[in-house]
C-alpha cells in the first residue's frame, strides 16, 4: 500500500467516490488530490486533497479525505492525511486547517479543535454544515499513531454485506424463477 499524487486517469474514480461519500467537489481538480493504492491489486483505497485559500495562498485546508467502506479501519485515511501534511509543509505552510464533522479522528494526529472565530478569514466566512467544527494543526506537530502505521502495512479490502450476498454462486435456476424443464437456451447443445 502506498499514497501517490493523483493522475488524470484517477479523475472519474475520484468524482464517483466523492459523490458516493457525500463530499464536496467544489473547485475539483484531480491534481490537488492524493490517492492511496494497493500495490498488489492496483486498487484505489482512499483519497484527499489540499485546498489553498486567500489572495496569496496563505491558508491551507485539509479537505475531502475519504476512504471507501471496504478499506476503513486500516490506516488508509491516516496515510492520506500524512501525505497531505507533507505537501502542505513542502509548500511552506506552517499550519493546516480543517473544517470537519470528524474532529475526533483528526485530533489523533495533533489537530486541535478551534472556535470558528479563530479561523483565518477565508475559512471563518464559509458556511458550515451542522456538526462541522474547525481544527488546526501546526505542521511540525503532526504525529502518526503507530497502530495506524502498522495497520497500513497489511491493509486489504474487506468484504461488505453486499459483496457477500452478490458473490453467492450456489443459486439454483429455480431461485431465479426459471423452470429448468421448460427453459429454452440461446445455444442448444442437443442434450
Amino acid at each position: 500500500m502506498y499514497v501517490r499524487d493523483a493522475k488524470n486517469r484517477d479523475e472519474a474514480w475520484l468524482l464517483d467516490r466523492i459523490e458516493e461519500l457525500g463530499l464536496s467537489d467544489v473547485g475539483f481538480r484531480s491534481r490537488d488530490f492524493v490517492v492511496a493504492v494497493d500495490e498488489s491489486s492496483d486498487e484505489r483505497a482512499g483519497f484527499g486533497r489540499l485546498r489553498v485559500h486567500g489572495a496569496d495562498d496563505e491558508v491551507c485546508e485539509l479537505a475531502d479525505v475519504g476512504v471507501p467502506r471496504t478499506w476503513r479501519g486500516q490506516g488508509v485515511g491516516a496515510h492520506v492525511v500524512e501525505r497531505l501534511v507533507e505537501h502542505a509543509g513542502d509548500a511552506s505552510h506552517d499550519r493546516l486547517y480543517a473544517v470537519t464533522d470528524e474532529a475526533g479522528y483528526l485530533t489523533q494526529f495533533g489537530f486541535e479543535v478551534r472556535e470558528p472565530e479563530q479561523l483565518p478569514a477565508p475559512l471563518a466566512a464559509r458556511d458550515r454544515a451542522s456538526g462541522e467544527v474547525p481544527a488546526a494543526l501546526a505542521i511540525e506537530a503532526f504525529e502518526m499513531p503507530p497502530r495506524l502505521r502498522e495497520a497500513f502495512k497489511t491493509a486489504r479490502p474487506r468484504a461488505t454485506e453486499t459483496d457477500e450476498t452478490a458473490s453467492s454462486s450456489d443459486v439454483s435456476p429455480e431461485e431465479f424463477g426459471i423452470d429448468p424443464d421448460e427453459a429454452t437456451y440461446k445455444y442448444d447443445t442437443g442434450d
